[in-house]
């Protein structure tokens, strides 16, 4: 399970830096987000990959910190995902004007030819 959890992070992380150093700017835009994306899994990993363990303490007598899941790193994911949703809205309509004012879609603005 975390071989295969470890090699998504992996692809995710892979995939999205191959797509920001892409000369068109919708590339870089996706890049980004799928560089996100790996980012916010690999810090959802890092609060221990338990299958059903309540993230609540309810009884306080004898605990044992390992039966319970982090939700620390839960709300830093949620919170992730969603300023990286508004940040990808900004940046799509940062590239329809740049694209609409250039009349290119290249990151540097100037068509290769």
């Amino acid at each position: 399970m975390e071989l295969l959890f470890a090699l998504l992070v992996g692809a995710f992380v892979g995939s999205g830096v191959w797509l920001i150093l892409r000369p068109r700017t919708f590339q870089v835009v996706i890049g980004l987000a799928l560089l996100g994306y790996g980012v916010n899994l690999f810090i959802f990993s890092m609060g221990r990959l338990r299958v059903n363990a309540p993230p609540i303490l309810v009884n306080t007598d004898a605990i044992n910190p390992a039966d319970f899941a982090d939700p620390v790193p839960q709300a830093l994911v949620l919170t992730a995902i969603v300023i990286g949703f508004a940040t990808t809205a900004l940046l799509l309509v940062v590239l329809l004007v740049s694209r609409g004012m250039t009349g290119s879609d290249h990151v540097d603005g100037k068509d290769p030819g």
